[in-house]
């Protein structure tokens, strides 16, 4: 079986989720790598046959998604020569993770197209709602990335087509100790701001990882650094705490970690509010912003143990088995 295996380049958790979903599929299937988007930080350590422009978010500097540079940095001309020029028709399975230009291009040439991501599921009747419904953005979530069938993942197991998340092997394998400092992973704050809000803590040890700054600079209790794999997972393991936004990997990876979890959902991003309402329900405090009126709830999640258990076991081979099976018995 050849199998077109196609992920969202903005941000790196789809890319995180990757490392761990290919090899499984490779166990199975001749694999080709399709990988669209221009805000990713990581590499993957697999051959990429495809690289594309496709559409991607432009994280902003003030705790949101840039809508204005988002919009003038889609180049629709080429997203629809990509998705023309793809030939989804040479597979006999098309994998999505939020992918657009696979999606459409199975869309528009009636090819089926299995979705395994977060996003499809996260809007799903049985998952927790956010506490305001975000019409624009509900309408970007069920159209970004179109799908014949989807599974996917979210922090909790809803129904029998939503897994727990995947956990990558480089994070399972970890000593996990605290060592007092805390991590910070908020992509969309530019480092000035970081430094200001932080920095009304200053008995706390912060490490930033930032995707505005190429060089590590230290700030009297602020360390900041640019993003990278090995040194984030390892920041995050040996952390007291993790103060990140309302992603998925992130957070489901502090909490496989034991991690006390702070979330601030991303301004302009719907898939945030909906996560941030799933950690709500089991535990995990949420605020909006880091101005000073949260400065109460930081403290007092700085100050006091979290005890939130979860049972995220590694189910990726099932996962990826029961998706390529499935296909069999349709096709």
């Amino acid at each position: 079986m050849k199998v077109l295996y196609a992920i969202q380049g903005t941000g790196n958790g789809h890319l995180c989720r990757a490392m761990d979903i290919i090899p499984c599929l490779q166990k199975r299937a001749e694999v080709d790598v399709l990988l669209s988007g221009i805000q990713a930080d990581i590499q993957l350590p697999f051959d990429v046959k495809y690289r594309m422009r496709g559409l991607s978010f432009i994280f902003g500097k003030s705790g949101g998604v840039d809508l204005w540079k988002t919009f003038t940095r889609s180049r629709i001309r080429t997203f629809i020569k990509e998705i023309n020029n793809l030939p989804v028709n040479d597979y006999d399975l098309v994998i999505s993770d939020f992918e657009p230009v696979s999606s459409w291009a199975c869309y528009l040439k009636d090819k089926t197209c299995v979705s395994l991501s977060h996003q499809a599921v996260v809007m799903n009747k049985e998952a927790p709602e956010a506490e305001e419904v975000d019409r624009m953005g509900k309408f970007f979530l069920e159209n970004y990335a179109p799908f014949t069938v989807a599974y996917g993942f979210h922090f909790k197991s809803y129904n029998d087509t939503i897994y727990t998340p995947v956990i990558r092997e480089q994070v399972r394998e970890q000593e996990v100790i605290d060592k007092g400092h805390y991590t910070v992973y908020l992509p969309s704050y530019e480092d000035k701001l970081l430094i200001k809000h932080l920095s009304r803590f200053p008995d706390v040890q912060w490490q930033v990882f930032s995707k505005h700054n190429k060089q590590p600079i230290t700030t009297k209790n602020i360390h900041i650094e640019p993003i990278h794999n090995e040194r984030f997972i390892e920041s995050m393991a040996t952390s007291s705490g993790v103060l990140c936004g309302a992603g998925f990997e992130t957070p489901a990876e502090a909490l496989f970690l034991k991690k006390k979890l702070l979330v601030i959902p991303m301004k302009n991003q719907y898939e945030q509010h909906l996560n941030a309402a799933a950690l709500r329900e089991i535990g995990v405090p949420v605020i909006k912003d880091l101005k000073e009126k949260n400065d109460s709830t930081i403290r007092f999640w700085l100050e006091h143990n979290q005890d939130i258990n979860v049972n995220y076991e590694n189910n990726i081979q099932e996962v990826v088995d029961r998706v390529l099976e499935s296909h069999l018995v349709m096709k």
